[in-house]
């Protein structure tokens, strides 16, 4: 992935500066002024003279030279923020990622709240395969803010949806990319990526679109992002055709029942399932899904799924946790109870299981085991919201270990 791709015909340019590029590609002269915090220290007459230098070398887009005086100037003040922000946007600009990954190290230790230098950061770990840290660096610039720039929003948004898919983070991926979608933006790159997220790929190349996989995750990933835009009877179109062309691709069915489910017809996305399951016969995701969508419509047959899916893989936490609600909304308590129990043991911080556990050992009369586990629930719901956290939804730990 380059830091360069097409949306809607325009380049988008991955350089965080304050108001982006100027149309040739280099810096604008308030670049540095504005995207960096004030640095410490009384400067020189030299240190003046190399950074109102080095400012006119970038501006004049002679950014080797701009480099060195930028370098220079560090050297005579090494916590002048704006100057290593400059230097990083710069060497990101020329493809130098590492360096530019040690400027922007610099700017966020000097600034720890610098959102965007994080961002920055970021992208620049994503080019140099560092995929991990890539993605709790651009997690964790979104957590602090980052400047009011539409594209590099994008962009970010962008890089996070292509490694939480490469992690197989797919339900979290699909979040980042329906955003983008949601926006407007649309090219074949981004539908190459939902077209994976959707399928559940965890390749780093997207297939060729010149066979006839590479064709379908395209068409996939249209269909996906019109989902996600909320256009649901044209992604709905897009999905028949691509199922006309290959009823029999692995996933495709699922993917076009969660794209029903996310437009609310709950008959046809459990069609799909079951269609998944007919290409598919030991697959486990459309199971799960259909135990999940049953709970409440119709608990008898996701009992059935649940108990397939346990079954078929039986070291899959999520599994035992639908299990043992849909035991225990159908009344065999006993039996839910250990079921609850081992999802417990894989989701600690979960406080559904929690209260799910407490209503199954009150009634087979376990009052003090009930009482323990409102205790834990009460216990749990304070310290997320004390720490401001999020209720996550538990099926998206479908995304850990299920097989296909």
């Amino acid at each position: 992935m380059r830091k360069r791709f097409s949306f809607n015909g325009v380049l988008v340019f991955a350089m965080a500066t304050a108001v982006g590029l100027s149309q040739s590609g280099t810096p604008r002269a308030v670049s540095s002024r504005a995207g960096g915090a004030q640095g410490s220290g009384v400067p020189s007459r030299n240190l003046e003279s190399l950074k109102k230098k080095a400012d006119e070398a970038r501006d004049a887009g002679q950014l080797e030279e701009a480099a060195k005086l930028y370098h220079r100037a560090l050297v005579l003040n090494p916590k002048w923020t704006e100057g290593w922000w400059s230097l990083g946007t710069l060497q990101y600009d020329s493809d130098r990622y590492a360096e530019a990954e040690l400027a922007f190290e610099k700017v966020v230790a000097l600034d720890p709240g610098h959102g965007t230098a994080r961002a920055m950061l970021g992208l620049c770990e994503f080019e140099l395969g560092q995929q991990d840290r890539a993605l709790k660096d651009i997690q964790q610039s979104e957590k602090l803010g980052v400047l009011e720039d539409q594209q590099l929003r994008d962009v970010v948004m962008y890089h996070e949806g292509v490694l939480l898919q490469r992690a197989g983070k797919f339900e979290a991926a699909k979040g980042a990319l329906a955003s983008l979608c949601l926006g407007g933006l649309r090219s074949a790159e981004l539908a190459g990526t939902f077209g994976m997220v959707a399928l559940r790929m965890r390749d780093v190349a997207q297939p060729s679109a010149r066979t006839e996989a590479g064709q379908i995750v395209q068409h996939v990933g249209q269909a996906a992002c019109l989902s996600g835009a909320k256009e649901y009877d044209a992604a709905k179109a897009e999905f028949l055709e691509v199922i006309a062309r290959a009823p029999n691709f692995p996933l495709l069915h699922y993917a076009y029942g969660r794209m029903l489910q996310d437009a609310r017809d709950h008959d046809g996305a459990i069609k799909e399932f079951e269609a998944e399951i007919a290409v598919q016969p030991n697959s486990v995701l459309p199971r799960l899904r259909i135990a999940a969508a049953e709970y409440k419509w119709n608990p008898e047959e996701g009992l059935k799924f649940a108990e397939e899916a346990v079954k078929l893989q039986p070291d899959l936490p999520l599994g035992h946790y639908l299990l043992g609600l849909l035991l225990l909304e159908t009344g065999v308590y006993q039996r839910a109870i250990p079921e609850l129990e081992t999802a417990r043991k894989a989701f600690p911080q979960e406080t559904k299981i929690d209260i799910s556990l407490a209503n199954a050992y009150t009634q087979v009369g376990r009052t003090q085991d009930a009482a323990r586990a409102r205790a834990e629930f009460a216990r749990k719901k304070q310290a997320q919201q004390a720490a401001g956290e999020e209720a996550v939804e538990i099926t998206d730990a479908m995304d850990a270990r299920s097989k296909p």
